[in-house]
């Protein structure tokens, strides 16, 4: 139970961070794959360091492999609402989504960053949602300051207790 409390507990003050940037900015520094990436963090703070490295790297991977995919296949298109079927629109989404997930997990494996929720992030900018310099911008920097605060956290906790997460009964 207690776990399950802290673990929630933290996923929150870790969004809430991007939350609050993302409020005072006006600018998308909250979107769909930062959750899963948050509960990652948070649910094992045990992991080895080189982790916020591998999430920081995958959603970079997403980033570029979707703008790539996006901008050859699909500029100008936007997933704001269901395309009408087999309409050019729609094939050219669904296409630079394919070619966008297809690149950024083949980049994830190849370098040796593998972090799932990266794989929302290129969907979030093949299709169109996020796409100009700003907000991939924000993209990027709200995953370095979601892994950011997180380590400061994990530091802060270890100065003070002495190891990077509580103990649990049961574990």
């Amino acid at each position: 139970m207690r776990r399950r409390v802290g673990t929630s507990l933290y996923a929150g003050l870790l969004f809430t961070v991007l939350a609050a940037v993302a409020w005072a900015t006006g600018q998308p520094f909250v979107f769909p794959s930062l959750g899963p990436s948050a509960f990652a963090l948070a649910f094992d703070r045990r992991a080895e360091r080189e982790r916020a490295a591998r999430v920081v790297g995958s959603h970079f991977l997403g980033v570029v492999a979707g703008v790539a995919a996006w901008w050859l296949v699909a500029d100008g298109a936007a997933l704001i609402q269901t395309p009408p079927a087999l309409s050019a629109t729609g094939f050219r989404l669904v296409a630079s989504a394919t070619l966008s997930l297809v690149a950024t997990s083949w980049a994830m494996i190849a370098t040796g960053a593998v972090h799932p929720p990266a794989c929302a992030t290129t969907l979030i900018v093949s299709l169109g949602l996020l796409t100009t310099p700003i907000e991939v911008g924000a993209i990027a920097v709200s995953v370095v300051v979601l892994v950011g605060v997180h380590e400061l956290v994990v530091r802060t906790f270890e100065r003070l207790v002495g190891d990077t997460h509580p103990q649990y009964r049961g574990e």
